[in-house]
C-alpha cells in the first residue's frame, strides 16, 4: 500500500530508523499485523490550508493501522465530525482510508510520525522527529492558525516556530501569537480518555474550532 503525502519531500522514509524503541514496536506490529500500514504516518489534508491541526502521534489501531491520521480510532470520530461541521472537509468520514474523505482548508500534521508505546513518545523521540514536523509547517505558507491537540503538540509547535515555552503555557482554549505572525490555539487531545472523563466535550472542541475560524476571518 502506498499513500501520497500532501507535502511531498517532508516525510520521513517508511523505514526510518531514528528511534530504536519505535522501530522495535513497528517491527512487532509488522509481525503481528502484516496487512497494517505500520510505518511513519504522512500528513493528511489540504496543502493550501489556512488551518493546521498538530496531533501527537499515530494510535496503534487508528493511524498506524490505516496510514491516515486520526483514521480508525475514537479520536477521529470527534475530530472529523467537527471539521465537517465547520466546512473544513468534503465527503463522509467512515474510518477507512478509502472512504473518500478530503479536507478543505485544513491539514493534519503529527509532531511524532510513528506509533509510540502507550501513546507516549519519549523526549528524544519527539526531538528526533522535529525536523520533519518543522519542515511540514514551513511547507504550509498559507497556514495562519495552528490548533495543537495536547501539550506535546503545543510544545512541538512552539519549538518549531522559535517561541519560548515558558512564555506560552498550555491551556485549553488559550491563544498564542507566534513570532512568525501565526496564531496557536490550544486544545486537549480528542482521545477517548479525555472525552470519556469529560475533560474534553464535543462543545469544548467546537469552541476551539470557532476560535480558530474567528482568527482566520479576522485576518490576524
Amino acid at each position: 500500500m502506498e499513500i501520497d503525502s500532501p507535502l511531498p519531500g517532508t516525510e520521513p522514509p517508511r523505514d526510518c530508523s531514528r528511534c530504536p524503541r519505535l522501530v522495535a514496536l513497528r517491527q512487532e506490529c509488522q509481525a503481528e499485523h502484516p496487512d497494517w500500514w505500520n510505518a511513519p504516518v504522512p500528513a493528511f489534508g489540504d496543502p493550501d490550508a489556512w488551518l493546521a491541526l498538530a496531533g501527537l502521534a499515530p494510535g496503534k489501531h487508528g493511524a498506524n493501522r490505516t496510514g491516515r491520521p486520526f483514521t480508525g480510532d475514537y479520536a477521529g470520530d470527534l475530530l472529523f465530525r467537527a471539521l465537517a461541521a465547520f466546512g473544513l472537509s468534503r465527503g463522509d468520514y467512515d474510518a477507512r482510508i478509502d472512504d473518500g474523505l478530503t479536507l478543505d482548508g485544513a491539514i493534519i500534521v503529527n509532531s511524532v510520525k510513528c506509533l509510540p508505546p502507550q501513546n507516549k513518545p519519549a523526549p528524544a523521540e519527539i526531538a528526533n522527529c522535529r525536523p520533519f514536523f518543522e519542515r511540514q509547517l514551513a511547507a504550509l505558507p498559507k497556514v495562519r492558525v495552528i490548533v495543537a491537540l495536547g501539550r506535546i503538540a503545543h510544545d512541538a509547535v512552539l519549538r518549531a516556530r522559535g517561541a519560548r515555552l515558558a512564555a506560552h503555557p498550555f491551556a485549553h482554549g488559550a491563544v498564542h501569537a507566534l513570532p512568525d505572525g501565526r496564531h496557536l490555539v490550544d486544545s486537549y487531545h480528542c482521545s477517548r480518555y479525555n472525552t470519556n472523563t469529560g475533560r474534553l466535550t464535543p462543545e469544548m472542541f467546537a469552541d476551539v474550532c470557532r476560535t480558530a475560524l474567528a482568527l482566520h476571518e479576522e485576518g490576524v
